[in-house]
């Protein structure tokens, strides 16, 4: 299985898995079942209605749609995966590490016209084998690709976690740093600790020390899980 290295905005570099070629075609199987299954209610329901709610042509076309804006719709509200990628575990992110933004979701969605519907999807088969990134081109244009989810997304794995009701805070600077620098320092601790990247995790400690504009002689790990339960106090209240 292929991986990508990616410097994420906190300056420090995490390798992910790559999605197959075969993990994504599944994912997208998948998706066609989800497609069939919405159909298929309509039917039930245009049976029961003898076909009188779809003499329409505006009602026929607004129950179509959610198929036309599936995988645009399922990407924006649900981090980068649709449900053949939630089961198969996998997830679209920027090049940077970061969570994709409305304009590269819509980008992807643009070119799979292109990607995926022109001859059979041998556009993007091609691109992903000779890119070496997992890069179909809407992915190229615009700076995402594809990665593997290893674990099951759980309370912890979110941005913000649980805080007891007495919790103290320590670092009030953390409301210099952004949700999308707390999901960074998350994913990354759990990257570093999990492969034993301790010089990782010194230049992120150091980083998010820079940025909070702090001194602080806490072990690394302790000192970016006391920053994120600190960003989750001040969230939560």
């Amino acid at each position: 299985m292929d991986n990508i290295r990616i410097q994420t905005t906190q300056n420090v570099d995490i390798e992910y898995e790559v999605a197959s070629i075969g993990d994504r075609i599944l994912a997208t199987l998948l998706d066609y079942l989800f497609f069939l299954a919405y159909i298929f209610l309509l039917l039930i329901i245009a049976g029961i209605t003898k076909w009188v709610l779809f003499n329409s042509f505006a009602l026929v076309s607004l129950l179509a749609l959610p198929v036309f804006l599936y995988d645009l719709i399922c990407e924006i509200f649900f981090q980068g995966k649709s449900f053949g990628k939630m089961i198969m575990k996998i997830k679209v992110v920027k090049l940077d590490g970061t969570q994709a933004n409305f304009g590269a979701y819509l980008l992807r969605w643009l070119l799979r016209i292109i990607d995926t519907r022109l001859f059979g999807g041998a556009i993007a088969l091609i691109a992903i084998l000779i890119n070496g990134k997992g890069q179909r081109v809407g992915d190229m244009a615009a700076g995402t690709t594809v990665i593997k989810i290893k674990q099951k997304i759980q309370l912890s794995d979110t941005i913000l976690n649980k805080v007891k009701a007495n919790y103290t805070l320590v670092f009030p600077q953390v409301s210099k740093l952004t949700d999308n620098d707390i999901a960074i320092i998350k994913e990354v601790t759990q990257v570093c600790i999990r492969s034993n990247n301790y010089e990782a995790l010194e230049k992120l400690a150091a980083k998010t020390k820079e940025t909070m504009g702090v001194a602080a002689n806490l072990p690394h790990v302790q000192f970016l899980s006391t920053v994120v339960q600190d960003y989750s106090y001040l969230g939560g209240i």
